[in-house]
């Protein structure tokens, strides 16, 4: 298993690009840097992340949120499967954190400083070159439109200059995806789309991506 269980996040976000936005996504397989490439060529690379809001931070708020601590009516089968198996994100409606993935939350950097960090190491080629990047971002505490529009813009600004650039930017949060086209040339009102992520399909990603972190932790 990898560190931080981060494998878990890396296979939600390949199954929610398949799903939500189609084919180019299905051959996604699961390496490092980035976390996600094309399986037997460089035509696409995406980097999995994860950012939250600097309030959210604290070991303490986030101890009060793993599951298991609570139990509200109408929930006890998602927290079962979360203490069970760890891991909390696309159940719940976004308000718990399971015990194996604490640690992959408390090491996350507020959004503006996780785009300065990747979107400088991409430019200085830590990633290699794809023929088309995409960094794809869970956040913890979920995102207005406004929000995300002005993350869009200041990816935009980051890396203006750089000769290797993102052309995607991926803003997950549990109830919603929202892509943005980094590309020159296209009309802002075309550049933001928003997704959104229905319970049943949480449910999904979620078990899919469960199985499939488990497959590779026996593999290993």
């Amino acid at each position: 298993m990898r560190k931080y269980g981060t494998c878990f996040f890396e296979q939600y976000a390949q199954i929610s690009l398949s799903a939500l936005l189609g084919g180019e996504f299905d051959g996604l397989v699961n390496r490092d840097r980035p976390d996600l490439q094309s399986g037997n060529d460089r035509s696409m690379g995406i980097e999995v992340t994860r950012a939250m809001e600097e309030s959210k931070t604290a070991a303490d708020q986030l101890l009060k949120e793993i599951a298991g601590l609570t139990h509200p009516d109408g929930e006890k089968e998602d927290l079962k499967h979360i203490i069970e198996n760890g891991y909390a994100y696309g159940l719940g409606g976004g308000r718990y954190i399971g015990a194996k993935e604490l640690e992959y939350w408390e090491l996350a950097m507020p959004l503006r400083r996780i785009l300065e960090s990747k979107i400088s190491k991409a430019g200085n080629g830590f990633y290699g070159r794809f023929d088309r990047m995409g960094l794809y971002i869970f956040c913890k505490d979920p995102l207005k439109t406004s929000e995300a529009v002005k993350t869009c813009r200041y990816a935009m600004s980051l890396q203006k200059y750089m000769d290797i650039r993102y052309n995607s930017l991926y803003l997950s949060e549990t109830s919603c995806l929202y892509v943005c086209n980094l590309d020159d040339g296209i009309k802002d009102s075309a550049r933001l789309v928003s997704l959104p992520i229905t319970s049943a399909q949480r449910h999904d990603f979620y078990f899919r991506a469960l199985r499939r972190q488990l497959e590779e932790s026996e593999l290993q």
